[in-house]
């Protein structure tokens, strides 16, 4: 074996320990987050039980911030999210781009509550889990300007909306607090919830 291939051989193999000492520590910390919150799981436990250095969990991640991160941008942003993203990108129709803002809203609360519900509940006063949630949310209100950027470039708003009004409307109907409320409280469906929300943001944005 040649030199630079032994080196592209070696590269190669040390990425791939890097990403199993990755997903092992990732693993390790989703089950002891929701068995015991994430403020009662030290970063040495989370050492522990994937078999590494404490050194090489902050080498990965920083902090348990960093890993609760990693966590919430593995699961929630899966390939079905990347898919109505470049979809809701590409319509310049602003009605039409209202369906696919409600099926992300709708995908991505769901995947939420199906693969992060049970570390959501036991660590629901957690300052680390309020301050991601509060990085998403923000996250969130700065991607929805484009689509109120289309509405405002096609004359397409409802009367008395402004565009800073117009963004915390979208903003707001599409919380995690509505989708909480109707669906797990109340027991709607998804499907149900998606079409009330795609009606819901139509009545309230779109000028008639």
């Amino acid at each position: 074996m040649s030199t630079q291939k032994k080196r592209s051989y070696d590269s190669a193999s040390r990425l791939a320990k890097v990403a199993q000492t990755r997903e092992r520590i990732l693993a390790v910390a989703k089950t002891l987050f929701a068995k015991h919150g994430i403020d009662n799981v030290t970063i040495d436990q989370l050492a522990t039980g994937a078999e590494v250095s404490a050194p090489t969990v902050f080498a990965q991640f920083q902090s348990k911030q960093g890993i609760l991160r990693a966590l919430a941008n593995d699961t929630l942003f899966d390939d079905r999210y990347e898919t109505l993203v470049r979809k809701a990108q590409s319509i310049t129709e602003p009605v039409e781009r209202l369906a696919v803002v409600a099926a992300i809203a709708r995908n991505t609360y769901d995947v939420e509550k199906s693969k992060m519900g049970l570390l959501r509940g036991a660590s629901a006063f957690s300052p680390e889990l309020k301050e991601l949630e509060r990085e998403g949310e923000q996250r969130r209100y700065h991607r929805q300007e484009s689509t109120i950027r289309l509405f405002i470039d096609n004359h397409a708003l409802a009367p008395g909306l402004d565009r800073a009004r117009a963004r915390d409307v979208l903003w707001a109907l599409t919380s995690r607090d509505i989708y909480r409320m109707l669906v797990v409280e109340k027991g709607w469906s998804s499907d149900a919830y998606e079409q009330w929300l795609a009606d819901t943001l139509r009545n309230a944005l779109v000028k008639r």
